[in-house]
């Protein structure tokens, strides 16, 4: 599915604190799911998780503000996002290495 509407958008957000090792990343992409937004999420070297989300502008700022949550057992200390072009996000959400 292509999203080149007005009301659309692409970020880029890395999370810090306590985010690996508590399924962080399966957490990610049930909600991105729910929320019918496509991308990506990776683990990091550095301790932190990566992801793209892409899709509607109402789902992408709700799926911002589930991060600062995350799933039980995640201490998140930093979200941190940055716009990026929407036609890096392939179709559905998953999870990368």
């Amino acid at each position: 599915m292509t999203r080149e509407t007005a009301n659309t958008r692409a970020m880029l957000v890395r999370v810090t604190g306590r985010v690996q090792g508590v399924s962080f990343r399966f957490w990610t992409q049930g909600e991105a799911k729910r929320l019918g937004l496509d991308g990506w999420v990776r683990n990091e070297p550095d301790g932190s998780v990566a992801a793209l989300i892409a899709g509607p502008d109402d789902a992408v700022t709700a799926m911002l503000e589930r991060f600062w949550q995350g799933p039980r057992g995640a201490v998140v200390a930093d979200v941190r996002a940055e716009a990026t072009d929407n036609a890096v996000a392939q179709g559905g959400f998953r999870i990368t290495v």
